[in-house]
């Protein structure tokens, strides 16, 4: 068949360009990094053809011998990467090419902070590796078929970055992509043979398939080779640096693979990389990285680390490697002792996968509570990143569930600012005699959590409180209830139990002010009517003149705000209103014998409770309204 002629030019969305031009200016002091950008490219290329071709052979065409091959044209300006992989359609190179991370483009920027070298880190967490070639090319052409489709459907990409591309249909006899550069003036230092062969060496040599370059001849030989057909040379190690020895791999080599395998610009935080033999044999070599990528609460995206079997690909991203808590975790599995075509639905039922998902956990947690006992700053960067996936753990992962919160860290009221760096374990040792549970606020942000009236009686008597003010918290304290035999108490829930922290007097004290305001309370009540539970007197609150408090197995008013904000529905729960009969607010209540203006006060108290709580008046102009009615009543009466 012929190829019908089907060209069109089409125009880079604007915030590509905009990513084009940051990737060129903030990787320009790393450029010869677009070449391992592109090797890598093209190695994820072969191993998806030899993963398809388990279940479809033709798709080798004949060639089952999958390589990469780097070749100059020194007269030609131009620099070419080449694979014989699984190649692409028109459709996905508009789709993968044409567009940069395209679900990812717009958080992209919204992340940009206008500081190149900030900006730089950002990068490696989008995907934009095949654009670095615009480092050091003014135009990129790419030429791709796809594995079992005809010559005919070749198709021919081609840009200088600067705002278009045309895209065409080609004819390729061979599958797979080249990529080909053409270099900028300035740049030529990449035609250079032996400059390439070290790039390759340094940044690639772990790849485990061939990356070829032309033999390179000399006087007499290279005269009697000129007519003869080009020879071509291995000239990577092309040993899967996860089956070598650890004694033989290098920090750089484990850092440079890592950022192959992640598709990462930046050194991973640390690793670790373990041979397992017996029933079940297989090699891990797991990374966690410095960084969270920018689709790590991307439901729809996949997470997880690569599979092979017996140094055969099988396939990226595979979950049931690792839990779901843990995906940010980067590497590769090699299996020994699993069959060549393994499924994702083989996978879910297999026992071996099981017993390999907990290696990894365990590896993973010992990893994380080494660098959290012997290298706390280490692990508070750590932590910034990937603490709250981290929270998700204790719910998913119960044989794990101690461990896990040992790993946790929170801001508390003993701690200063909001960097969460407190862990369970320091919060147990400084716990006062006598105190028997760990207590805790969840808020909707650390300010709310650290000025909630419920923990002005834990000020005065020096309680530690944990304030939690992350989505994910209020998850986490529903399924971690205890830790080493220390229950986990709410402060906003129920009567207030301090256990052996309490002070008789102030029990017999609220108990003797409840029976002499007894008609206060109950007035209160009758005025908010079915808006509360009811009104009882407050042993929390010091300064506050009132606060909300809901029952002890009720959904706190933080969850049921958080579940309102993403669309679902929250079980109604009518709060119990307490109040400090102390306060001067409370007593002019009391002396109220207007009954209008007692209802307009108590409803303020009210409505200034649910505020303090960080919750959304149901009528905030009314509130307004009351508000102003009552200043201005001081005004006129004078104070």
């Amino acid at each position: 068949m012929t190829v019908e002629a089907h060209k069109e030019t089409l125009e880079f969305k604007a915030e590509v360009s905009q990513v084009l031009d940051l990737v060129i200016r903030s990787l320009y002091s790393n450029k010869e990094i677009f070449l391992r950008e592109l090797v890598s490219n093209a190695s994820d290329a072969a191993e998806k053809l030899r993963f398809e071709a388990l279940s479809d052979d033709a798709l080798y065409e004949g060639d089952a011998q999958l390589r990469i091959r780097v070749e100059v044209d020194r007269e030609a300006g131009t620099l070419t990467v080449s694979d014989n992989g699984i190649g692409l359609t028109r459709q996905e190179v508009t789709e993968t090419i044409g567009s940069i991370a395209s679900s990812g483009t717009r958080r992209f920027l919204e992340n940009l902070s206008g500081d190149q070298t900030k900006d730089s880190n950002l990068i490696g967490q989008f995907g934009v590796g095949f654009y670095s070639a615009y480092i050091v090319a003014d135009r990129v052409t790419l030429v791709s078929r796809r594995a079992g489709l005809g010559a005919e459907h070749g198709v021919r990409w081609e840009s200088d970055g600067r705002g278009s591309y045309s895209l065409e249909t080609v004819e390729k006899a061979g599958r797979g992509t080249d990529v080909i550069l053409h270099l900028k003036e300035d740049e030529k230092e990449f035609l250079d043979s032996w400059r390439l062969r070290s790039i390759i060496a340094k940044f690639s040599d772990h790849i485990a398939l061939p990356v070829e370059m032309r033999k390179e001849h000399y006087g007499e030989e290279a005269e009697e080779k000129q007519e003869a057909a080009p020879e071509y040379e291995q000239v990577n190690r092309g040993t899967a640096l996860w089956m070598r020895n650890k004694s033989e791999i290098s920090e750089e080599e484990y850092h440079d693979f890592y950022k192959h395998v992640a598709h990462d610009f930046e050194a991973p935080l640390t690793y670790s990389h373990n041979r397992v033999e017996g029933t079940n044999e297989y090699t891990s070599l797991l990374f966690v990285p410095k960084r969270a990528p920018f689709d790590l609460w991307d439901r729809d995206q996949s997470h997880g680390v690569k599979l092979y079997v017996r140094r055969v690909f099988i396939m990226d991203e595979v979950d049931k490697l690792t839990p779901h808590y843990l995906r940010f975790v980067k590497g590769v599995v090699d299996a020994d002792d699993l069959p060549l075509n393994v499924s994702r639905e083989i996978l879910q039922h297999n026992r071996k996968i099981d017993t390999i998902r907990q290696a990894n956990t365990k590896r993973v947690l010992g990893v994380l509570e080494t660098m959290a006992r012997d290298e706390p700053e280490k692990y508070g960067a750590f932590w910034d990143e990937f603490g709250r996936v981290l929270k998700e753990g204790p719910a998913e992962d119960f044989a794990n569930k101690e461990r896990i919160a040992g790993l946790l860290r929170f801001a508390t009221t003993a701690s200063e600012g909001d960097a969460q760096r407190e862990s369970l374990d320091g919060y147990i040792e400084r716990m006062q005699e006598g105190q028997e549970k760990i207590y805790f606020i969840t808020a909707d942000s650390p300010a709310a959590a650290r000025h909630s009236p419920h923990l002005e009686v834990f000020r005065k008597k020096g309680v530690e409180v944990l304030l939690l003010s992350d989505r994910v918290d209020e998850w986490l304290v529903s399924h971690l209830t205890e830790y080493k035999g220390k229950s986990l108490q709410s402060v906003t829930k129920g009567d207030l139990d301090l256990g052996g922290l309490a002070d008789a007097e102030d029990q017999a004290a609220k108990e003797k002010a409840e029976e002499e305001h007894g008609s206060l309370l109950e007035q209160m009540k009758q005025t908010l009517g079915e808006q509360v539970e009811t009104v009882r007197a407050s042993t929390r609150l010091v300064d506050s003149p009132a606060c909300l408090v809901v029952g002890e197995h009720d959904m706190s008013a933080n969850l049921a705000r958080v579940l309102k904000s993403v669309g679902q529905d929250a079980p109604e729960t009518k709060p119990t209103l307490e109040v400090n009969l102390e306060h001067p607010l409370l007593k002019r209540l009391e002396a109220e014998t207007d009954d209008e203006r007692f209802a307009e006060l108590a409803m303020v108290l009210f409505d200034q409770a649910q505020l303090a709580e960080g919750g959304q008046l149901e009528d905030p102009a009314a509130f307004v309204g009351r508000l102003n009615k009552l200043m201005l009543n001081m005004m006129v009466s004078g104070g």
